[in-house]
Formats: C-alpha cells, structure tokens, sequence
C-alpha cells in the first residue's frame, strides 16, 4: 500500500485502535475515560449514565436583616433585656429575645417613623386628657435612648449594678416602677417610656417578618394565625377543619 493510500484510511476514521492509542497520547487519562465511554456507546452498546450527584447541603445564610441600624451594642443588649421580660419565653413559645424584638425596634429607630417624620411636633403642648395620646416634644429615637439611660441609671441607684445585670425579679421591679412613672427621665415621666418600650415589644413579637422581628413567624405561629395570605378560596369551600402554617408578606413574591 503506498503512503498516500494509508494516510487516507486514517482520515476517514476506518482504524478506531489507532484512534483510541493516538487519543490517549495527546489528552491524558482522564479525558480519555471521556473520550472510550462516549466511543463505547457510539459502538453499539447502551450508554449507562451515572445519576446526577445530588448538590452538597448549604446552610442558609443567616438573616442578613438581623443587623443594627441605630443602637449601639451596649444599648441593644439593654432592650433586649427589657423586652424580654415584658414578652418572657414560657411553655407557649419563645420569648422577645429570640424573636428578634430588639431588631425590630431598632429598625423602627433608625426609620422616618423614629423622627416622628409624619407627626406635627410643634406646640402648643397642652398636657392630654386620659383619653388622649400623649404629645410631646422629644423625638421617639431621643425618648427611647433617654428610657435606656435611665433603666441603668436608676438600676444603679437602686442595686448598685446596671439593668443588663440585675436578675429577673430586680428587673422586673425596675421596669414596675418606670410603668408607675416613679422615676423622671428629664422631667419626662418614666411611663412614658414605658408605654413606648411595651407597644414596640409587642409590635416586635407579631409584625410581620420583614420588618425585623417575628422570627421564622413564631410570634404567629403561637398564637394560630395564618399571616398574609393572598386567598383563602379554597379554605373557604372546604367542609373540614384546616390549620394553615403562618406566612409572611414574602410570600406574595412571584404572584
């Protein structure tokens, strides 16, 4: 056979063996497992297919919305304390602690709504009747810093310790006597913070999600409540009992 002729044969494929040697030489072993699998098949035989290796776990990534914006660590810790005891964790649930009311409240804080942004803030400051709301000069953002001041101002004066390390029960005093309007936080009454600690604490506990607090819908799923729905069609047709699992107003996404 003459050296044009063979070189010819080679081309047009007619010699796998060669094929495979001359393969192997240039790729490497391992795409030359590719390259005979692929082969094997093309020959006749089924091509069995490994399955799909199932994707490692991730973790999920922890709550990027679980992240200060107005208090400092010092005064986080401080109303995470107090909301804890005004909403303790029992035999129903978790506490505020780990539903995330302190989050809650500094984001509300460090919001329009911590400068009273919406409200008329200028006089004349009449003192409100029983029925009334309160009106007063000091911004919510300035109150509740005042307020925390003077939880361990007083607790100091009081248990020669700051808020943060006092037990439960002197705690609990504590916070009795600011709801009493005992003591004076720059000639504000105490319960005036008070008031504003416990409305945020509960606020906290059963907003939805989105706002910082409600942890994993917790505070809902304490007390039954389904959360934000977009229909209730096919609840309201069925003739038995349903108990609907809380969701939150990001399930409204891709509707």
């Amino acid at each position: 056979m003459e050296e044009s002729e063979k070189y010819q044969l080679d081309e047009k494929g007619s010699s796998r063996r060669k094929f495979l040697r001359n393969s192997g030489v240039a790729a490497g072993g391992v795409v030359v497992g590719s390259v005979l699998g692929g082969l094997i098949g093309f020959g006749g035989e089924k091509q069995q297919h490994e399955p799909a290796t199932e994707p490692e776990h991730v973790a999920p990534a922890a709550n990027p919305n679980a992240a200060l914006m107005f208090f400092t660590p010092d005064q986080y810790q401080t109303t995470v304390a107090a909301t804890e005891r005004i909403f303790p964790a029992d035999e129903n649930g978790p506490g505020a602690a780990d539903l995330n009311v302190a989050i809650y409240i500094d984001h509300q804080l460090a919001s329009p709504w911590g400068i009273n942004a919406k409200d008329y803030m200028l006089g004349a400051f009449y003192k409100a009747e029983a029925t009334q709301q309160e009106q007063i000069r000091i911004l919510r953002k300035d109150l509740f810093l005042l307020g925390l001041k003077g939880l361990d101002d007083y607790s100091t004066k009081k248990f020669d310790s700051k808020f943060t390390s006092l037990n439960a029960e002197q705690q609990d005093e504590v916070l009795t006597d600011f709801e009493s309007g005992d003591y004076k936080l720059s000639g504000l009454s105490s319960s005036i913070f008070f008031e504003l600690l416990r409305m945020l604490t509960i606020e906290g506990a059963y907003a939805d999600p989105m706002y910082g607090g409600n942890k994993n819908m917790e505070g809902w799923a304490m007390r039954k409540f389904p959360g934000s729905r977009m229909n209730y069609n096919n609840e309201v047709v069925s003739k038995e009992f349903i108990e609907l699992e809380p969701e939150s107003l990001q399930s409204h996404m891709g509707h």
